[in-house]
C-alpha cells in the first residue's frame, strides 16, 4: 500500500529518510513530496542575540528551521570562531528547551544540550519549561517561525516567565508543490494514506488533493503529525485517521499500520 509524506524528503544531508525507513518496515511504499519553502531572515540580529548570553536563561525551540538559522549564521567562519571558543560553553551553562527529536538532534549538531525533547508538542513543552524555570527570571531566548502558533507564548506569560520571541524564518508554499502532487497521483494513484507535517501543510496542499482525488478521497486515511496538525485537516471538514502519538517515524508508521489494518478488518 502507498502512503504520500507531504514533507520534505531530506531530514538529514546522507542516509534514508527515517519516515519512508520506517513505513518500510510495515510493508508500505512511502514517497515524500516537498510541500513548503523558507525564506531565512533577521539572521544579523539572531547572531547578536546569541552573542549575548549572559542576558538570556536559555534558549527555546520549536522548529528544526530555527536550528537551520544559527546553523547558516554559523558557516561564517568568525561567527562559527566565536561560537567554538566562546558562546557554546556559556550558552551550555543555560538550558535549551526542544519540542521533539528532530529538533533535539539539531541542537546537539551545533554543540548544546537538549532538554524537554519527549514534550512533543508546544503545550507540553510549556508545562516543561514552567516545572522548570523560575517567575520574572532572565528572558529565554525563543527564534522562530513567522507563522508560529501563541501556545507556549501565552501560557509562559501566564506563569510570569519572560520569553524574547524573534522571527527568523517565513513559510511559503514550495514552488513545485502543485505539479510535484499531480505527477505522483497520475503515475502512482490514490495512495492509501495521506500524511499531513504542519498546519500549513493542510493550508497549501488540501485543495489541491481534493481535486485530484474526486470521490475517492474517502478511501483515503489522513494522518497527522501531531494534534495542532490534526486539529487544521478537522478545522478543514477533513476525517483524521491517525495522529502519531510522539512526533517519531516509529509512532507515525504504528499509527497508520493501525488505521490501515481496522479499515481491512
Amino acid at each position: 500500500m502507498k502512503v504520500l509524506l507531504l514533507k520534505d524528503p531530506k531530514d538529514k544531508d546522507s542516509g534514508e529518510d527515517p519516515y519512508i525507513k520506517e513505513l518500510g518496515l510495515y510493508g508500505f511504499e512511502a514517497t515524500s513530496i516537498p510541500v513548503l519553502s523558507f525564506e531565512f531572515i533577521s539572521l544579523e540580529s539572531l547572531f547578536e542575540k546569541l552573542s549575548h548570553p549572559e542576558c538570556y536563561g536559555g534558549l527555546v525551540f520549536t522548529s528544526p528551521r530555527a536550528l537551520e538559522a544559527i546553523k547558516i549564521c554559523l558557516k561564517e567562519n568568525s561567527k562559527n570562531e566565536a561560537w567554538s571558543k566562546s558562546l557554546k560553553p556559556r550558552w551550555n551553562t543555560k538550558p535549551a528547551y526542544v519540542v521533539g527529536k528532530a529538533t533535539a538532534s539539531l541542537v546537539e549538531e551545533i554543540g548544546l544540550t537538549p532538554q524537554g525533547e519527549k514534550s512533543g508538542n508546544a503545550e507540553k513543552l510549556a508545562e516543561y519549561i514552567c516545572s522548570r524555570e523560575k517567575p520574572n527570571s532572565s528572558a529565554l531566548l525563543f527564534p522562530c517561525g513567522a507563522l508560529k502558533r501563541e501556545v507556549l507564548p501565552t501560557v509562559l506569560r501566564e506563569k510570569g516567565i519572560p520569553l524574547e520571541s524573534l522571527t527568523v524564518y517565513q513559510t511559503t508554499q514550495h514552488a513545485d508543490l502543485q505539479e510535484s502532487l499531480s505527477s505522483y497521483f497520475s503515475q502512482q494513484g490514490i495512495p492509501a494514506s495521506i500524511v499531513f507535517f504542519s498546519p500549513s501543510g493542510v493550508k497549501f496542499c488540501l485543495q489541491h488533493i481534493q481535486k485530484l482525488s474526486g470521490d475517492f478521497i474517502t478511501h483515503i486515511k489522513f494522518a497527522a503529525i501531531g494534534p495542532t496538525t490534526a486539529e487544521a485537516l478537522e478545522a478543514a471538514g477533513i476525517p483524521v485517521s491517525c495522529t502519531a502519538e510522539s512526533p517519531t517515524a516509529q509512532d507515525l508508521a504504528a499509527g497508520i499500520q493501525k488505521a490501515l489494518r481496522l479499515q481491512n478488518c
